[in-house]
């Protein structure tokens, strides 16, 4: 799906209500949820510590960091780590902290881990995003864990998202130089955007890749805002922004790539015909304010 995300727009859809597994794009959501929290809660994620979890340890897949039960790290940095070099364990990590903190609030016991994920769902059924299920904090493909989309509702996640100004500025980082506080020493890695179209505008979101899943891609795609005279004298300004959402695709980048001049194009002749709608619910992509 190929969306404007100012006006909702949608400019291309193939499939795009068709449910599949997405991968690390579940991780959007995540930092989504924890950048939210942080702001209601008054924390500042760029001080505020969270310990890597013993849950890491039978998590599955690359662990980038060698994160270890007890370790310390930034919160602004496990977010770094999980939307720029999408980290499992650092997205459990997050996971893990808030969800003891949404526990505490509610007064009640638990598994801090599922908790999350149920405000995860929370987050998506706040979206709209109907066809949505997510099933863990990072998208990997585990026993009876394997969350589904759509690439509209993904595309609802990934405008929300964007809406955010704590997670655009990480997604739309090259890199990161993150620390992580040892059980003996500190050590330092250098986190890279698995993002390879990421530019002055080209400012995010997510990519994810799984056996099940395939290649998927969120991007977000800024262009200068179009300033027309109103009649009375004074300047309309318009901001213009593209989301565009890929899953199961051959070449995601590739085909990204074709898919941003196309969506532009089309916007374009769309506002010069006065951006007519005739059937909102099948043109327009509506996406809720749950705050």
């Amino acid at each position: 799906m190929v969306v404007e995300a100012h006006s909702g727009k949608v400019l291309i859809a193939n499939n795009s209500t068709v449910k599949r597994p997405v991968a690390s794009l579940t991780k959007i959501a995540t930092a989504v949820l924890v950048t939210d929290w942080a702001e209601a809660a008054g924390v500042d994620v760029a001080k505020r510590e969270v310990v890597v979890p013993p849950a890491v340890v039978a998590l599955p897949g690359p662990n980038p960091m060698a994160l270890v039960p007890g370790e310390r790290m930034l919160m602004i940095e496990a977010l770094s780590s999980a939307v720029l070099g999408s980290d499992n364990a650092a997205a459990l990590t997050l996971a893990d902290h808030v969800g003891r903190e949404f526990l505490r609030r509610k007064g009640r016991q638990g598994d801090p881990i599922r908790e999350f994920v149920d405000e995860m769902n929370q987050l998506a059924k706040a979206l709209e995003m109907r066809k949505t299920t997510f099933r863990n904090p990072h998208g990997l493909e585990l026993p009876d864990q394997v969350g589904v989309s759509t690439a509209a509702d993904i595309a609802k996640l990934s405008v929300y998202a964007m809406r955010r100004p704590g997670f655009t500025f990480i997604s739309r980082q090259k890199e990161r130089l993150i620390t992580v506080k040892g059980l003996e020493q500190p050590r330092s890695f250098n986190v890279k955007n698995t993002n390879e179209l990421v530019s002055e505008t080209i400012i995010g979101l997510k990519t994810g890749t799984t056996r099940a899943a395939g290649q998927c891609l969120s991007l977000s795609v800024e262009r200068p805002p179009l300033i027309r005279p109103k009649p009375d004298g004074s300047k309309g300004v318009t901001p213009r922004r593209l989301i565009v959402v890929l899953l199961n695709s051959p070449d995601r980048f590739a085909r990204a790539r074709a898919l941003i001049p196309q969506g532009w194009g089309i916007y374009d002749r769309w506002v010069s015909a006065g951006a007519p709608v005739e059937n909102a619910k099948r043109e327009i992509l509506h996406v809720p304010n749950p705050r």
